[in-house]
C-alpha cells in the first residue's frame, strides 16, 4: 500500500488537531461575546491558532506537490469525482477561513480594541451584527464541519465496506 510521506500526514493530524482547537476557541469567543466577558488573549489564541492552521494548510499544499499523493484507490467514477472535489473544497474553505476572520477583525472594533491593547473596545453582545466577514466565517466553519464529516464517511466506507487499507496511507509509517 502506497502511502502519504511522513511529513503529510503529521501536517494532515496536526491540522485536524489545531481546527478542533480552533473550533472550541471561537465557540467560546462567541459565548464570551455574548456575555460582554470577552478578552484580547481569547483573540489573540484564537488568531494565532488560525493563522498556525493557515501555515499547515499552505505546507501541506506544498508537500503534496512536492511528495505527490498516491495513486487514487478503484471504485465507481462518481465516488472518486466526489473524493476529489470534497478534498479541493476541503483546501478551499481551509484557505478561506483564515482570510474570513482577519476581515472579521480588520471590519468590526476587533481590530480598534486590538491595536490599542484596549478589551473594553472588544465586541458586546451582538458586536458582530451586520459585519459580513464574520457571517462568513461562520458559515465556512460549518460548510468545514459537513466537508469534514463527509470526509470521514468515505475513509470509513473504505476501511469497513470496501476494505482496501485507504486510511493506512494516512497513518505514519513504520520503521520496519
Amino acid at each position: 500500500m502506497t502511502q502519504y510521506s511522513k511529513r503529510m500526514v503529521i501536517v494532515h493530524w496536526l491540522t485536524l488537531a489545531l481546527l478542533i482547537v480552533a473550533w472550541y476557541l471561537g465557540d467560546s469567543l462567541g459565548d464570551a461575546i455574548d456575555e460582554s466577558k470577552s478578552t484580547l488573549a481569547g483573540y489573540l489564541v484564537h488568531m494565532a491558532v488560525g493563522v498556525s492552521i493557515l501555515v499547515l494548510v499552505l505546507s501541506q499544499l506544498f508537500f503534496r506537490h512536492r511528495d505527490g499523493t498516491p495513486p487514487m484507490l478503484k471504485d465507481k467514477p462518481v465516488f472518486l469525482a466526489a473524493a476529489k472535489g470534497v478534498h479541493h473544497l476541503l483546501y478551499t474553505v481551509l484557505l478561506l477561513l483564515p482570510f474570513s476572520g482577519i476581515m472579521t477583525v480588520i471590519t468590526s472594533t476587533a481590530g480598534k480594541a486590538l491595536l490599542a491593547g484596549d478589551a473594553g473596545l472588544l465586541p458586546k453582545a451582538h458586536g458582530y451584527h451586520g459585519v459580513f466577514a464574520h457571517s462568513v466565517h461562520e458559515v465556512l466553519v460549518n460548510v468545514l464541519i459537513g466537508l469534514a464529516v463527509v470526509h470521514l464517511l468515505g475513509a470509513l466506507k473504505h476501511q469497513f465496506v470496501m476494505k482496501d487499507g485507504l486510511i493506512e496511507r494516512m497513518k505514519l509509517p513504520s520503521n520496519d
